[in-house]
């Protein structure tokens, strides 16, 4: 693509990994790269104490079908090897989903019955992260401060991601896609499906990031997970106070109070290991709506040039 350096990657059965770290990166990028479809990828020049900024231009599914499902042993309604009861285990059932990009709606029928319903197609990745510190070797399956399978919805298109830089070349990967999905994923399984990513990838040197943060033209939002939920919901509204504190100068009490009043609490999954919560602070209430040193100007720039010699595709 002339004046834009965009990088494609489609990886083979091979390249998938079901951790974070642990394992090489499947390819390099720099940054201001447009990555369509990454996986595990080595950011050049990312180190220990940075931030990656990743911008997500565009999700979209690459069939024309998904699947749901509810299993034995997982899921926020049933028994589970963590919160321990007698009943029986639920059954393992499948739900397949006719998915209309062109209508964008995800097409739902009951197993049991006639009813059957459209939703609105939202896809996003429930999984998104880099290496943890320290060494560690994590599950994809458990988010924690490095991100992980976080599984909010608010990780759409349009969305820029923050995460802290815990090793050399950051080791980000992604994956997880979802048509769609319900806050706090109840069951475990969302409209599960491949999905089509192009992103944008920056970063700012010399900035903390301690847990994973989003923002979107409207919000800022930090991130919490952990055991019991209550904790994930401090963490995030802690961060997101002390984010507060420090982009605009506020005293942390002044911050404090102000999140107490506008904050919006969505809860992103608690089926996972660590369960997650978001909290979300509109623009409109803040000192100023530029956080990091309004780099996502740039990212939604590079992004809107992407799509422009896409033909918005």
């Amino acid at each position: 693509m002339a004046g834009l350096n965009v990088v494609s990657f489609r990886p083979e059965r091979s390249d998938y990994a079901w951790t974070f770290g642990g394992v090489e990166p499947v390819m390099k990028v720099k940054t201001g790269e447009a990555v369509v479809r990454p996986d595990l990828q080595h950011v050049e020049g990312a180190e220990p104490g940075d931030t990656l900024a990743l911008h997500f231009v565009s999700i979209e599914p690459s069939r024309d079908w998904a699947v749901s499902t509810t299993f034995p042993l997982f899921g926020a309604l049933t028994s589970t090897t963590r919160t321990v009861t007698l009943q029986e285990p639920l059954p393992e059932l499948v739900w397949r989903y006719d998915v209309d990009r062109s209508t964008r709606l995800v097409h739902f029928e009951a197993r049991n019955g006639d009813f059957a319903t459209d939703l609105p197609l939202d896809p996003m990745h429930g999984t998104v992260g880099v290496a943890p510190a320290g060494g560690e070797v994590r599950s994809s399956l458990v988010p924690d401060a490095h991100g992980g399978n976080m599984d909010t919805p608010e990780m759409r298109a349009g969305t820029t991601c923050y995460l802290g830089v815990n090793v050399e070349g950051a080791l980000f990967s992604l994956g997880d896609g979802h048509c769609r999905q319900g806050e706090g994923e109840t069951c475990g399984v969302a409209v599960e499906a491949a999905m089509e990513t192009v992103l944008v990838v920056d970063l700012i040197k010399g900035r903390l990031t301690p847990w994973p943060r989003l923002e979107t033209d409207d919000h800022i939002m930090s991130t919490g997970s952990a055991r019991p939920l209550e904790d994930a919901f401090r963490i995030a509204h802690a961060d997101l106070v002390r984010w507060l504190a420090e982009e605009h100068g506020l005293d942390t009490l002044d911050a404090y109070q102000l999140v107490s009043q506008i904050s919006e609490s969505p809860v992103a999954n608690v089926c996972d290991p660590n369960y997650t919560f978001v909290a979300k602070a509109p623009k409109r209430y803040l000192p100023s709506s530029d956080v990091y040193g309004s780099i996502r100007a740039g990212l939604v720039e590079v992004a809107g040039r992407y799509l422009g010699e896409r033909g918005g595709n």
